[in-house]
């Protein structure tokens, strides 16, 4: 059985119909392949047509401001792929004119474009013989030949290369890796697949080996830092204030209520005891709504245990002035805020 040529004829008749697919430009397959690295292809779909829409070439991303990139991102997560896009853009409208770079090992070279992406920008749109290990393919080369190393591994990644390599065909490479991917998508799914309709079921060692549940290899658990935030919706008149996330941490760039973090979850009482309220309503009369909200946020590495208060105060001080930018409470619309934020704004305005 030529495994290549019946994924690419299944791929055929069993597609989705997606945009990035009608084209062949580099700039749009890279916008797509960034987008649904951490994200579902139904969730990203509408995130890439207002992607486009805004920032329709390399050029006008290039020429953006972060923090308007940021904004569109606004609900997508991982932000550092919108960071390392803008990044990536500037260099390549600088140095290269606007074009993007032909070959695999050349695209390696910019922010953000790991083995995955380079692979798909190389093989879809310069019709490079350089295979695509996803999630997806991993699943379906671990399982078809019953492979067990993990991905997370040199050696791992290496073995399912090399089975890539040997598949791949050097007459349309980018149809392959779509077709493979889209199989892991749709058929060849992590549990509870339809084996007894696949049209590889014959061959597949895991199916025909009854280790369809154990293949692939399991990963291991990440463990997940525990941290308790406490943001302040403080209002002044019309107006509040918001401050830019610029550490090396989550959500960097992005713009978020007053917070204060502390290591454990603290009181209301507490929580007016640390030098950081102090400051920040220093003179100033706070008067604290007593409904708190409270959400948890969980993230790939951090559970985030959240508590909201909204305080007014009637007069301001110079720590606030100094340390948080003030903003008209209808503008907080236009600015780049995580979406567990932006939950609570939509909370509190119902």
């Amino acid at each position: 059985m030529n495994i290549s040529e019946n994924l690419i004829e299944w791929y055929s008749y069993n597609k989705r119909d997606l945009p990035w697919r009608d084209t062949k430009n580099p700039y749009n397959v890279w916008v797509s392949e960034i987008i649904l690295q951490q994200t579902r292809v139904n969730q990203g779909l509408d995130y890439y047509y207002k992607f486009i829409e805004r920032f329709p070439d390399i050029k006008a991303l290039s020429k953006a401001k972060i923090e308007e990139l940021l904004k569109v991102w606004q609900g997508l997560g991982y932000y550092s792929r919108a960071r390392n896009m803008h990044h990536t853009a500037q260099i390549i409208t600088s140095e290269y004119k606007g074009k993007f770079p032909s070959s695999y090992d050349e695209l390696l070279k910019f922010k953000g474009i790991g083995d995955y992406t380079a692979s798909a920008i190389a093989s879809i749109s310069f019709n490079e013989q350089t295979p695509v290990l996803d999630g997806n393919v991993f699943r379906v080369i671990a399982r078809l030949f019953g492979i067990s190393e993990s991905t997370q591994t040199n050696k791992g990644k290496k073995k399912f290369k090399q089975k890539l390599y040997e598949l791949i065909p050097k007459e349309d490479p980018g149809s392959f890796n779509q077709a493979i991917m889209e199989f892991g998508a749709l058929q060849c799914i992590p549990s509870n697949p339809d084996c007894k309709t696949c049209l590889f079921n014959t061959i597949c060692f895991a199916y025909n080996n009854n280790l369809v549940s154990d293949l692939p290899l399991k990963k291991q658990k990440v463990k997940q830092q525990i941290r308790y935030f406490n943001y302040l919706y403080i209002t002044y008149k019309k107006q509040t204030f918001m401050e830019q996330r610029t550490n090396n941490d989550i959500w960097k760039l992005l713009y978020q209520l007053p917070l204060i973090e502390t290591n454990k979850k603290l009181t209301i009482l507490e929580l007016e005891q640390t030098n950081e309220w102090k400051d920040i309503f220093q003179g100033t009369k706070p008067e604290i709504d007593i409904d708190f909200i409270e959400k948890k946020h969980i993230l790939s590495h951090q559970k985030l245990n959240t508590t909201f208060y909204r305080v007014k105060i009637n007069k301001t001080n110079s720590y606030l002035l100094k340390k948080y930018m003030k903003i008209d409470i209808e503008q907080l619309s236009t600015l780049g805020i995580p979406k567990l934020i932006e939950n609570y704004f939509k909370e509190i305005n119902k």
